[in-house]
């Protein structure tokens, strides 16, 4: 007689009748004291305590030239506007964001590649690393929407079965990030507790979540709460410039009313000892475009 294969064990409970706080069980940064690579101790000591790294110079202008003009190229394609890889303004009708980037362009796969990026990726996760999701993000001025305070590993784990908080993600600044042009905020060290949030998750709530996000929300009461412990940072800086920050990392965006695009590219990492599951609270898997269930390693 066969048997059924085991569940993973859910460390981190979300999505059910009630708003709960579970301490974090996982490392923030997984790799030994003393690990070689792009980012310095000091700096991987700050990441662990705070949930974020800001890199002011990550690329350089000519280098934000080529990924730009290919940021352009993508957006402007009809090709791409057709391709359910890419989410619609709901306000403008314009391109919103295009995932699996590093799939549909060779110049941002080289960019996924390159040592100060997947080294420091590497550094924190402690192992060889995939892409668990990419995209570019565009934020044209007069009305771009924002991102509300979320989690993403509320999402990757209850909607693509993402199991343990060995997941990192880098922004990528390919225009000038303002204080005034919908950029990113983050609570520090709020990765250390994770909301799980409540209300089921909605059938093929991504379509709607990707535009809007509804499912996976903390509570006012909540969000204040952490808000006034941790306080609110604001990332701004020029383009070429990089933000890192963890998988459970509370934050968001605004809305974007000013003449200045916000644009970026988004990478996340995911250790390759940590991957995807069935979904511990969603009916069924996101697409692989959003979610990865290929787990090649960076090379």
């Amino acid at each position: 007689m066969t048997t059924a294969p085991e569940r993973t064990a859910d460390r981190y409970p979300s999505r059910g009748a009630t708003e709960t706080i579970t301490p974090r069980e996982d490392p923030v940064v997984w790799s030994p004291p003393g690990t070689a690579g792009p980012f310095r101790p000091s700096e991987l000591s700050d990441f662990a305590r705070d949930g974020f790294s800001a890199v002011g110079d990550l690329l350089t202008a000519d280098e934000v030239a080529v990924y730009r003009a290919e940021l352009d190229r993508l957006v402007l394609d009809p090709a791409t506007r057709a391709d359910p890889r890419s989410i619609i303004e709901p306000k403008t009708g314009s391109v919103r964001s295009v995932f699996e980037v590093h799939r549909i362009s060779e110049v941002f796969a080289g960019l996924a590649r390159d040592p100060r990026v997947a080294g420091r990726a590497r550094q924190i996760l402690g192992s060889d690393v995939y892409i668990h999701q990419s995209r570019i993000n565009v934020k044209p001025g007069f009305g771009a929407s924002g991102f509300y305070w979320h989690s993403d590993f509320e999402t990757w784990h209850a909607e693509d079965g993402l199991a343990r908080m060995r997941t990192v993600s880098v922004s990528i600044a390919l225009t000038e990030n303002l204080d005034t042009n919908g950029g990113l905020m983050i609570m520090p060290g709020s990765h250390h507790d994770f909301v799980g949030c409540a209300g089921e998750t909605p059938k093929d709530n991504y379509k709607r979540s990707l535009q809007m996000q509804d499912a996976g929300i903390p509570s006012d009461e909540t969000l204040t709460k952490m808000a006034d412990r941790h306080g609110i940072r604001l990332f701004t800086g020029r383009a070429g410039s990089a933000t890192w920050f963890d998988c459970n990392a509370m934050h968001g965006s605004g809305d974007n009313i000013t003449p200045y695009p916000r644009s970026n590219v988004f990478l996340v990492f995911n250790s390759v000892e940590n991957t995807a599951v069935e979904p511990f609270a969603a009916p069924i898997r996101r697409p692989e475009y959003i979610g990865a269930r290929e787990f090649t390693p960076v090379r």
